[in-house]
């Protein structure tokens, strides 16, 4: 009951036209479950082979987000059912999601990670880099991916105005793809806040958050 309550909470708290991704990774079947029967479609998670393990036992209208850093090698896996992948970060991981979306005959939308904390260990793409990779002539060969929008992870700190900051900024960035519109590029989708700054997000512009702990509560990581 403690998850139905906390989903409707969070839903009453923002947009109608923003989506809340409740993050599964580490909670059992039966959380996941306890929310779906409150309703909820969207589930991330972070590890393939959790996914897929989890997608095979689950009900099958469930959309999986693949919201963890990606390993080309295991993109095969979750190819013939994942909803959306938020983190791609490289040209070569965008080719294997295209070449393994072709073998089930599917269209795969996907975010572009981009960076905007300042932390080291945080991956993704620099501003300058998405606009390369969005102009290049090769991304015109790849018929099975749509490039849906941004994903972005503010830095880690209690510092309310610098992630203000940097959500404001991936927002201005994300407004200004418009001119990259294409077959394969329709940037809809602004993933941006966790948890502890999903309110923060919201105000500056997110579509999509992704909440784990404040909907399961605490994960068990044993």
């Amino acid at each position: 009951m403690l998850i139905k309550q906390n989903l409707h909470n969070i839903l009453q708290s923002i947009p109608k036209n923003a989506t809340l991704i409740a993050v599964s990774k580490t909670q059992p079947a039966s959380s996941i479950l306890e929310a779906y029967q409150a309703g909820h479609r969207a589930f991330g998670e972070n590890k393939i082979q959790e996914m897929v393990e989890k997608f095979e036992i689950l009900p099958k209208d469930i959309e999986w987000h693949m919201i963890g850093h990606l390993q080309r090698n295991k993109v095969k896996y979750m190819a013939p059912f994942v909803h959306l992948i938020h983190g791609v970060d490289s040209f070569k991981t965008l080719k294997e999601i295209n070449k393994q979306a072709l073998k089930h005959n599917r269209l795969i939308n996907c975010l572009l990670e981009v960076k905007i904390a300042s932390e080291e260990t945080k991956f993704g793409l620099s501003f300058e880099e998405v606009e390369e990779l969005l102009k290049s002539e090769e991304l015109k060969n790849l018929k099975n991916i749509n490039i849906s929008g941004l994903m972005g992870m503010a830095s880690f700190t209690e510092n309310n105005g610098i992630i203000s900051t940097e959500f404001k900024t991936l927002r201005t960035f994300f407004d200004s793809l418009e001119k990259y519109k294409s077959f394969n590029v329709n940037p809809t989708i602004l993933s941006m806040g966790m948890s502890g700054d999903y309110k923060i997000a919201i105000e500056e512009g997110s579509t999509m958050i992704r909440v784990g702990s404040a909907i399961f509560g605490t994960r068990n990581y044993n």
